[in-house]
């Protein structure tokens, strides 16, 4: 069984809005070995439809990105993604895939499914998740900023604390600080 780790860009007051964020290859080369550990993507709806309008384009080279940029959009597009949609049926973006409607199964079975696990990266999502008992790591990359505005992490509230017990911290150059904690039951 894999693992499913959540990772996100957060400011130093909670705001995970992905405008907010350092965005350089420092940032993106983070992001791309942790996409390359893993077996799978899984995002909600609003977190897909905004990658999907940017990333196959950078894939294909039809948007001009710096080389790190380039080099997760092209891992991108091989890596299967999952997405939990109510309201959203068709995802023609490649190797994308409709989660089942019973999420705490579909997302074990997607767990029990992928040895090298699963990278959430939506934050609304994850609040379910949580609240099913389904993530084992958090993988935050804390950016030096305060933004003073939402969306925030864990907005929606969980309903108890979660304990977690540090893995690692380490210091990127351009002073955002990588944070991995797993999960402790």
């Amino acid at each position: 069984m894999g693992l499913l780790t959540f990772s996100i860009n957060v400011t130093l007051d909670g705001c995970v809005d992905h405008q907010e964020g350092i965005a350089d290859q420092e940032t993106h080369a983070f992001f791309t070995h942790l996409m390359d550990k893993g077996g799978a993507m899984l995002w909600g709806r609003i977190t897909y439809e905004m990658m999907e309008s940017y990333w196959p384009a950078v894939a294909r080279g039809d948007a001009v990105a710096p080389r790190a940029m380039r080099e997760w959009a092209v891992k991108l597009e091989d890596k299967p993604k999952y997405v939990v949609s109510s309201t959203r049926k068709h995802f023609p973006w490649s190797n994308s895939h409709l989660m089942p409607a019973d999420l705490r199964t579909s997302v074990q079975r997607l767990k029990d499914e992928t040895p090298a696990g699963v990278l959430l990266g939506s934050g609304k999502l994850a609040t379910e998740l949580d609240r099913l008992d389904l993530i084992d790591e958090y993988q935050f990359l804390v950016h030096p900023r305060i933004a003073g505005h939402g969306p925030t992490l864990y907005q929606g509230g969980l309903t108890r604390t979660r304990r977690l017990r540090l893995v690692s911290a380490k210091p990127l150059r351009n002073g955002a600080v990588a944070m991995h904690y797993r999960r402790e039951r």
